[in-house]
């Protein structure tokens, strides 16, 4: 490995990665062996993210400026080949000692808006939930920032969200108890193969045929296609049901960091609705956070896997715009996430993989903010 790449970018992949198993020693400590193996995942999502750039923002966004499809049907891809495993885990894994929960919730007027917040915010940030860590990790100073920017937008959101919940609101249905997990599979199979045609029409009527899909050059330093990106995020998916007992879920730990900042200078924030069912979680190790873990696990991964490819440099020197437009974007992602459920990953994907309606209301009031949000973008000139 030493041999192919610099030697900067060596002693990159060996610091990450000695922190990652640090990281992994210290949560075991904390919580055991599934937390120390939690660490482990993430750092494979991490890995698997930045060699595929596998990105939601930017597939949403090319299917509208580009009318190019791939990245779509990539997720579709990942959404069916986790179900697949998910939907019997949900249904019946309880009754052979392995209990599985989904993500379902309740859908209404303070998600809607939330998940439309998330979608205009990725868009101007440059990068959705698990977008924002990989490319952090990877090295992108302006999205370090849009972190910086999630986390606070996540705290702040917390302040309100009791009130939020008092608006009107749709019950949590989970299609695998409606339908039972064969039938919610080839509902979800359906709902997603329509999609996949709609994109493939898209992508023919606008140029003639569909792009040459990209090829894995390297599994080791990448780059990635996009299809061996959704297996490898689809074992990730499946390991998390497995080992942590749920779906991945990525942005509830920026509320847990912001919150134990907030905590740490004085902000009263054990005191808000939010945090009083949870006050140990501001108390204890951020280890003990399962997701917590789990995202360092992703900015690791990404950091070895952008030194492995030879890109990890930092660029220090941001314009006006790239600082202002992290900024707003990130603030509206973290604010949006909270009042959604999450983001792409814990809401959209999760919900998906749980059976749940809310996954799929998510989507269609993302996107619908991804629409403005992309228009934004060209107004402002951004790529």
């Amino acid at each position: 490995m030493a041999a192919t790449i610099p030697k900067s970018q060596s002693t990159v992949v060996a610091v990450a990665a000695g922190l990652l198993v640090l990281i992994a020693i210290g949560s075991y400590a904390e919580a055991g062996l599934r937390q120390a193996v939690a660490v482990l995942i993430g750092g494979v999502a991490g890995l698997s993210l930045y060699h595929a750039s596998f990105g939601f923002t930017a597939a949403w966004r090319r299917i509208v400026t580009e009318r190019r499809g791939a990245g779509l049907r990539a997720q579709f891809v990942l959404i069916l080949l986790t179900s697949a495993i998910s939907f019997p885990l949900i249904a019946w894994g309880a009754q052979f000692g392995w209990p599985t929960g989904g993500f379902v919730f309740p859908f209404g007027v303070a998600a809607a808006l939330g998940a439309f917040m998330f979608g205009l915010g990725m868009q101007l940030g440059g990068g959705c939930g698990s977008g924002t860590l990989f490319t952090a990790g990877g090295g992108s100073t302006r999205m370090m920032i849009t972190l910086a920017a999630f986390v606070l937008g996540s705290v702040l959101a917390t302040a309100h969200l009791h009130l939020w919940g008092q608006l009107p609101r749709l019950p949590a249905v989970s299609l695998i108890r409606e339908f039972g997990p064969h039938g919610a599979f080839l509902l979800t199979a359906l709902v997603l193969g329509v999609f996949a045609f709609a994109t493939i029409r898209i992508e023919r009527n606008a140029h003639g045929e569909l792009a040459a899909p990209r090829s894995t050059a390297s599994f080791v330093t990448g780059p990635w296609s996009p299809m061996l990106g959704a297996v490898m995020l689809a074992l990730v998916g499946i390991a998390t049901f497995i080992v942590v007992g749920r779906p991945w879920g990525i942005t509830s730990a920026f509320a847990l960091w912001g919150g134990k900042m907030f905590h740490a200078v004085g902000i009263p924030v054990d005191t808000w609705p939010y945090w009083t069912w949870q006050r140990g979680a501001l108390e204890n190790s951020v280890l003990r956070d399962t997701t917590s873990v789990m995202d360092f696990g992703v900015i690791l991964g990404a950091m070895i896997a952008a030194a492995l490819a030879g890109r990890f440099a930092p660029v220090w020197q941001l314009s006006r715009r790239d600082l202002l437009t992290a900024i707003a974007g990130g603030l509206l992602m973290g604010y949006g996430a909270r009042l959604a459920y999450g983001c792409n990953i814990g809401a959209y994907l999760g919900g998906l993989v749980s059976g749940s309606l809310h996954g799929w209301l998510w989507l269609l009031f993302g996107f619908a903010g991804s629409l403005v949000g992309t228009r934004l973008r060209l107004r402002l000139g951004m790529e």
